[in-house]
């Protein structure tokens, strides 16, 4: 079944503006998702589809931020690997999940989503205040490997709110520039996206119309928001994230 002129329209600048949030601050998902779910997808359906459809995004994000990529340190690769393993874990529990509690669950996910969006500059400041060389050690690395480990589950599950889990683990171990982070994000949230996107796609999971529509919209948004975020920084974007974020969960919270 296509999609109508307005729903297309509706589902085509959603995947803009995510795959611009993404590049440059992160928080895509708290749009797309709420977006589908108000073009009359079911939640699942809608969570699916979100996946698949920002994943495209991601990647034109990734290659723009390609020259910051160049030089990043070799062993923050390695967390490529519990990306993938935990990214397929949270795709087959929401398989599992019945909808109707699904339902029940993406106000309070979308909030805490948003809450950890808006808090996570502070509380990366504080820590690396407070233990600054503690991303040297080896201890710390496999700390952060266990913690993308959930962060995958969490973003094969839901997604919305992986990219600042991710940014705030880089900042602890080391990374600084802050275009490189976002280029990192991107990568791994690929890797996520990727093997969940294509249990979705096995299962049958996705709206094919919005995919596609949606799709396209984030490949531009994506390489757009790269070269925007240099010019532009990240605090208007965040602010709108955070005030996008906090609009879906309440509406959502009403509706249910």
């Amino acid at each position: 079944m296509a999609v109508d002129l307005t729903h297309g329209a509706v589902s085509f600048g959603a995947g803009l503006i995510a795959g611009a949030m993404n590049s440059v601050a992160g928080g895509g998902t708290l749009l797309t998702f709420p977006t589908l779910i108000w073009l009359g997808l079911n939640s699942v359906t809608a969570n699916a589809t979100s996946t698949v459809a920002v994943w495209p995004g991601q990647v034109s994000g990734m290659f723009g931020y390609r020259r910051e990529l160049s030089t990043l340190e070799q062993r923050f690769l390695y967390l490529a690997i519990p990306s993938l393993i935990g990214g397929l874990f949270g795709a087959v529990l929401l398989r599992l999940t019945p909808s109707t509690l699904f339902d029940r669950l993406v106000p309070y996910l979308i909030l805490f989503a948003t809450v950890l969006f808006m808090i996570q500059e502070p509380i990366q400041r504080r820590i690396r205040s407070s233990h600054p060389n503690a991303h040297k050690s080896a201890g710390w690395f496999a700390g952060a490997i266990v913690f993308q480990f959930l962060v995958g589950i969490y973003g094969g599950y839901f997604g919305a709110g992986i990219g600042i889990m991710m940014l705030a683990a880089f900042g602890i171990l080391g990374m600084t520039d802050i275009h490189q982070m976002n280029g990192f994000k991107n990568v791994l949230a690929g890797v996520v996206n990727a093997l969940a996107g294509i249990y979705f796609i096995s299962q049958k999971m996705v709206y094919w119309p919005d995919v596609g529509v949606m799709a396209l919209g984030a490949i531009a948004g994506g390489y757009a928001g790269a070269g925007t975020a240099r010019k532009l920084g990240r605090t208007a974007v965040r602010r709108i994230a955070i005030l996008i974020g906090f609009g879906m969960a309440v509406s959502l919270f009403v509706k249910h």
